[in-house]
């Protein structure tokens, strides 16, 4: 399957559908999405989420319900 390249506000329907949230990687300026569950993760507003994105370059793709981030 090909990534395609989504909105954010995209991302968060389909991150809310799956219970979903971003998070900042404790001590890195890493992001990714979240449960909320681990440690190593700190939950993040959506617009900090959006900030990170653009500060790095970054998009979410997806792709038959899976989401990805990665360089644009």
């Amino acid at each position: 399957m090909t990534m395609k390249k989504i909105s954010v506000s995209k991302a968060r329907e389909i991150a809310t559908e799956k219970g979903l949230k971003p998070g900042l990687v404790k001590g890195t300026d890493g992001i990714q999405f979240t449960k909320g569950n681990n440690a190593r993760l700190e939950v993040i507003p959506w617009d900090d989420f959006e900030e990170k994105l653009k500060e790095r370059d970054l998009a979410v793709y997806e792709s038959g319900g899976w989401m990805k981030i990665m360089k644009k």
